[in-house]
Order: structure tokens, then C-alpha cells, then sequence
């Protein structure tokens, strides 16, 4: 067994933390082989989760630790991710820290980064070679409120709006769930006039660095927040090379590490 022991090791699944995912689980669909006995949700996350912070390949997951195998753990992670497992229990992450005022509407700031893959096509951003991008959105303070995937090759500009769009509606205080930051703080890359304009549309104020002007813009106080929350995502070994072909799995990967840098917000409220 893995749970249940003293949380020394971050693929253990605490007892604090368990009883925000489970409620969120899909009943399990029926046996693929009669007769043998179903690994327990809870440990095919902690195998998820050991794939997850140490990047090892799926079919050398340990099965002395008591994960179950590789393949159970695969299927589990694209079961509910499909269910929308992630999306879910980050929602419920960030109205517990709105609930406490601990959510900083006042700004959003916005960043990506270029993430090599090993088994996809070559990238012109990255020197031919294969690779992603992550692309996040945080509050002022860095938690992060929205993940997205795409190619290398995107650009930055373009996926501005579609990551707004993927911040979830918020409730947890008297009056109308939170939805939209006052600001956006973007560097160069977002330097465009027509993104000006619809952030302005949709009541954001734009903050972005210009392009042609100097360097010593001032947002870098503000804009390391995102920085250092991608550094986070990063500290998980699995999503610094992208070693899925599917784009599903490394989607879940990240939305699942978006949900425990969260966490770790709520968790001080404790």
C-alpha cells in the first residue's frame, strides 16, 4: 500500500487531498479481465502522480510500491481527464482560496514556455527541433488560473484570448462568481493593437510591454510571479520533455500539476 503513510514522498496521495478528488472521480467502467481484482483509485493516482515528478516511463512504473501497472495508470489519467477530473478539482481549489480572499483579481499575468518533445516534429522557434508550449495565466500573486497546450510554433499573441476563456468562473464570496482580472501584464510578445483593443472590450485594462522600446519596462516586478510558476510546472520531471504523442496526456499531465501548485495555496490556509 502507499497511502495512508506519513506524506515524506510527494506521490502520496494526502489525506487532505483525497477527499477533494474523489467525489470527482467517474464510476469505473467494467473489467477488462474477469477475475482480477481492481486497483483502487486512490493508488493508481499515486503511480500518476510518481510518473509525474519523476518522468519515468510508464511501463517502469515500480509495482512494489503498489501502483499497479503502467497501463492501469495510463488508462486511469486519460479516463479522467476525459471526465474533466482536473478542470474540476481546480475549480474547487480556487473558490476554497477566493472563499478566504486569497485570490488577487486586481492583475493577471500571462507567459509561456517552449517545452522540447522527443517524438513529435521539428519546431522553428527551437532551433528545428521537436517541441510544445505551455502557455499560463496566474492572478497577481502567481497562482495559477488557466493552462493551456499547443505547438512550438504558436504564437504567443494568438493564444491570449483562448487562455482568458479557459479561466473558470469563481464563486466563494457573497455576490457574482470572479471571472476576468482588472489588468493583463504581458511582455513583448503580446505587443499587439488588436489584443489591445479586445482586452479593453471585455473590461481588462492591457499592460504590455512595446515592442521598439528600450528594455526597463518596470512589469518585471510583476511579471516574475509567472515565471516562478512556470519553474514550478517545471520542477515536474514529466513535463519538462514532452513524451506523449498524444496531446490529451500531456494536457492532463499539465492541468494535474496546475491543480498541485494550487494546492499548495490552500494548503497554508490550514
Amino acid at each position: 500500500m502507499v497511502v495512508g503513510k506519513r506524506q515524506s514522498r510527494p506521490w502520496f496521495v494526502s489525506d487532505e487531498l483525497w477527499p477533494l478528488i474523489e467525489p470527482l472521480l467517474p464510476e469505473p467502467g467494467p473489467k477488462l479481465v474477469e477475475g482480477r481484482l481492481r486497483v483502487p483509485d486512490r493508488q493508481a493516482l499515486c503511480g500518476i502522480l510518481f510518473v509525474l515528478h519523476t518522468g519515468i516511463q510508464w511501463e517502469y512504473l515500480p509495482q512494489e510500491l503498489g501502483f499497479g501497472s503502467g497501463m492501469t495508470c495510463w488508462r486511469r489519467l486519460a479516463a479522467w481527464n476525459e471526465a474533466g477530473v482536473w478542470d474540476q478539482l481546480h475549480v474547487v481549489l480556487l473558490k476554497k482560496l477566493r472563499a478566504a480572499e486569497k485570490l488577487d483579481w486586481s492583475r493577471a499575468v500571462i507567459d509561456s514556455s517552449h517545452v522540447r518533445a522527443a517524438r513529435r516534429g521539428p519546431s522553428p522557434v527551437d532551433r528545428a527541433r521537436p517541441g510544445s508550449k505551455h502557455h499560463v495565466v496566474t492572478d497577481a500573486q502567481g497562482i495559477p488560473l488557466a493552462v493551456s497546450l499547443t505547438g512550438g510554433h504558436r504564437n504567443d499573441v494568438t493564444q491570449l484570448l483562448p487562455l482568458l476563456d479557459k479561466i473558470p468562473s469563481v464563486a466563494g464570496t457573497v455576490g457574482r462568481p470572479r471571472q476576468r482580472p482588472n489588468a493583463l501584464l504581458a511582455d513583448r510578445g503580446y505587443d499587439h493593437d488588436k489584443y489591445r483593443r479586445l482586452l479593453w472590450q471585455r473590461g481588462i485594462h492591457p499592460v504590455l510591454a512595446e515592442r521598439g522600446r528600450p528594455h526597463g519596462s518596470g512589469l518585471g516586478i510583476f511579471r516574475y510571479v509567472v515565471e516562478r510558476t512556470i519553474a514550478w510546472l517545471h520542477g515536474f520531471r514529466r513535463l519538462r520533455i514532452r513524451w506523449e504523442r498524444r496531446d490529451d496526456i500531456h494536457q492532463a499531465f499539465l492541468s494535474l500539476a496546475t491543480c498541485l501548485i494550487t494546492y499548495r495555496h490552500v494548503h497554508r490556509l490550514c
